[in-house]
């Protein structure tokens, strides 16, 4: 026996029973407890040169799903502040925000959703840059990229 559960929301959250009536053995039961999670998050490093361009990856290992068909937003983490830089819309140029001095003419939104930042500068390390994707209403997968620069 099967529970097929479709549209999952927060509110599946919580613990489910089977019961069913045997014979000779009488009632069986089993009970499983669902968590269901509102975002994952899966973090990275990366390595760049001092003044090229550093390219980051939305989400590494979403290679087979189409990113295109849902919203995503990059973000970079400011002093404790996470600034957006740039949002993507299903069917729609990206929109670049210019909250962000360190990055205003510096992010391109790159293939596949890729972050491209030229030139790297020294004020890049340490850095943290986060792509968010909306694949629900209520559920967001999210990687964080650390950046590491090096100069030649």
């Amino acid at each position: 026996w099967v529970l097929h559960l479709e549209n999952i929301t927060m509110s599946l959250t919580g613990q489910y029973e089977c019961t069913f009536a045997t014979y000779p053995y009488g009632t069986k039961a089993a009970k499983i407890q669902l968590a269901v999670k509102a975002e994952e998050e899966r973090h990275y490093l990366k390595k760049a040169w001092l003044k090229q361009t550093l390219e980051i990856p939305c989400l590494e290992d979403a290679t087979s799903e189409n990113l295109s068909t849902y919203p995503l937003k990059w973000l970079v983490d400011e002093n404790g502040r996470k600034e957006e830089l740039v949002t993507k819309e299903p069917s729609c140029p990206p929109v670049y925000r210019n909250s962000s001095v360190l990055y205003r003419q510096r992010v391109l939104l790159g293939l596949n959703n890729t972050l491209k930042v030229f030139p790297t500068k020294i004020t890049d390390d340490g850095r943290v840059f986060s792509c968010h994707v909306l694949y629900h209403p209520e559920r967001v997968q999210k990687s964080s990229t650390t950046v590491r620069v090096f100069g030649k």
